[in-house]
């Protein structure tokens, strides 16, 4: 006699996949609106000049 168990493990597979998947877009939905917000702060950022990194030596000098 079948208990449907396999078949339950399938649906819930997927249902977990649907989950998964509406998070994203719903991530992403909010990116693209700009309802996402960096944690991190100031402190947490090499400098860049024009997007690209410094090295170390030309952080020294800057402070200076």
């Amino acid at each position: 006699m079948r208990t449907g168990q396999d078949h339950d493990s399938k649906v819930l597979a997927t249902m977990a996949l649907l989950v998964l998947f509406l998070f994203l877009v719903l991530l992403t939905v909010a990116s693209a609106a700009g309802l996402t917000v960096d944690s991190r702060d100031g402190a947490d950022w090499t400098a860049t000049v024009d997007g690209q990194r410094q090295s170390r030596s030309v952080r020294r000098r800057a402070s200076m």
